[in-house]
């Protein structure tokens, strides 16, 4: 077991230098470890405890839980801030015709985003990676499916991902593996609404989801808290944290709120040395013979930015000018309704079933692709407020709760985008962090073939309302942001338009 070496005055040597302890970077730091690779990851947020977390969202204020404040519960560095919205720190400065609706949580803690995501682990179609040969839209991919399809096995099993094996029920169905567990069991509502929507074409299947079905490395089997956004309370949903925590067993050392902003290269131009300051605004080294910058798709461009030098003037990595360039979401929008029959939402995780007949068909000549997932958080709490905005009191208050709860369905909708160069994350001219390193600013426009598949999808989610007889039917007119954050280092065949390749290398 090879370890990294950190020197007494904090300057540290490793063979691979991994900035950012997301399942990205958790995920090579646990293979190289494994392999005898002394490696140091560096995080630029805090190491929290799942239990703090926990208690944190059960004491949160009323509002805050009902607006879907996954932000607020997790400890921030003062150093190091993430974007907030209750209130806004404006951290990320948001502008554009659909700046708004890149309104991305993300988190700066050890072990990532993934703290709070919802798990559902979805490959690509075979021809998502061609897209411009086959549709005449967008870029196609320097690699194809079937090169990354043993990939995303290892990934699924290094996940404990639980999905469904029977090939009617899969998207995509090219598979050369099992998905490691059994799918996640329907509740009755996923099962109702596939049985009335799957005669019209919707396609509603199981969603593949890194939960446990039954003890898996260490985690307990997921026993539907149904509040996995914000935090599992038990652990049995994969986070990042999970892959940091068998790196460090195999060897592997985390130094937390680390925030690197400089990037050393060579001659050559092959990176040499990162630097990052410490909590208290100290300048330290990490050398390294190989370096893995996974801070998700905003925070790498910017920190690529950031590290600008004489060699590269215009950010590490950049000559391409694409650093930064192509940032996308699967931007979103909801539907919900009350049903005339009882569906009850809430029995299990978050998210369990998804319609994919949407998702591929000539139609992506003109428009996006979407995906419409049935909610399953608890309605319980939007019926509770509904209900007293009746007036309603006593027994009439109890008998309305349940009505709508029971009755209740919220519709997911996420819409494809394509590349596009103007949507770009830049560094904002004014708004610094605490150590004194710009914030970003996001430029975001969904563009029209986002905006025809919306108005395609409100056709569907029209048709799916009446199969329901739904009343109180309501569909979002703004777009919401679905995390999903992309692009910003694109991969490429060509450094004139790309800023990685297929092995994800400048």
């Amino acid at each position: 077991m090879n370890a990294p070496v950190i020197h007494n005055n904090g300057d540290a040597k490793a063979d691979v230098i991994i900035v950012g302890t997301g399942v990205v970077g958790a995920l090579m730091a646990d293979q190289l470890a494994g392999a005898g690779h002394a490696v140091l990851m560096l995080d630029a947020g805090p190491r929290i405890q799942r239990a703090q977390a926990v208690e944190n969202w059960r004491n949160m204020p009323f509002a805050n839980r009902t607006g879907s404040d996954y932000q607020g519960l997790y400890p921030q560095s003062p150093m190091a801030p993430a974007p907030l919205y209750w209130p806004p720190n404006n951290y990320v400065g948001l502008n554009g015709p659909d700046g708004k609706g890149f309104q991305q949580g993300y988190l700066k803690v050890v072990g990532g985003t993934t703290w709070h995501w919802a798990a559902s682990c979805w490959r690509h179609l075979p021809v998502d990676f061609k897209m411009q040969s086959t549709y005449g839209v967008g870029r196609d991919w320097p690699i194809g499916y079937d090169e990354i399809e043993p990939f995303y096995c290892r990934a699924e099993e290094e996940m404990g991902v639980a999905g469904p094996n029977d090939a009617a029920q899969q998207s995509p169905r090219e598979r050369s593996k099992p998905y490691p567990m059994d799918m996640v069991p329907w509740g009755y509502a996923d099962t109702r609404v596939a049985e009335v929507v799957n005669p019209h074409g919707y396609r509603s299947v199981p969603i593949p989801q890194g939960r446990s079905t039954r003890p898996w490395r260490g985690r307990p089997t997921c026993c539907g808290n149904n509040n996995c956004q914000p935090i599992c309370p038990i652990g049995a949903m994969y986070n990042g944290i999970h892959h940091v925590q068998s790196a460090e067993a195999k060897g592997a050392k985390v130094i937390a709120e680390a925030v690197v902003y400089r990037i050393d290269t060579d001659a050559n131009n092959r990176v040499t040395a990162v630097h990052w300051y410490d909590r208290d605004h100290v300048s330290h080294k990490a050398e390294g013979r190989q370096f893995v910058l996974a801070c998700n798709a905003l925070e790498t461009p910017r920190l690529l930015l950031i590290a600008a030098n004489d060699r590269n003037p215009k950010g590490i990595a950049n000559s391409s000018d694409q650093v930064g360039r192509n940032m996308m979401d699967h931007s979103g929008f909801h539907c919900n309704f009350l049903a005339s029959e009882p569906l009850w939402i809430g029995r299990g995780p978050a998210q369990s079933s998804c319609m994919m007949g949407p998702r591929d068909g000539d139609f992506r000549r003109q428009y996006s692709a979407t995906k419409i997932i049935l909610n399953n958080i608890s309605r319980v709490t939007a019926a509770t407020q509904q209900a007293l905005a009746k007036g309603l009191t006593g027994k009439e208050l109890d008998a309305e709760i349940r009505r709508r709860s029971s009755h209740g369905i919220d519709l997911s909708i996420s819409l494809e985008p394509l590349p596009d160069p103007n949507n770009r994350v830049t560094l904002s001219p004014t708004r610094k962090d605490p150590h004194g390193l710009p914030c970003p600013d996001v430029y975001y426009d969904v563009g029209d073939y986002v905006r025809k598949g919306y108005e395609a999808s409100k056709k569907q989610l029209v048709h799916i309302g009446s199969l329901f007889k739904a009343t109180e039917f309501v569909i979002t007119t703004s777009l919401n942001a679905n995390n999903h954050i992309m692009g910003g280092t694109i991969m490429g065949a060509s450094a004139q338009d790309s800023v990685v390749n297929g092995d994800c290398r400048a």
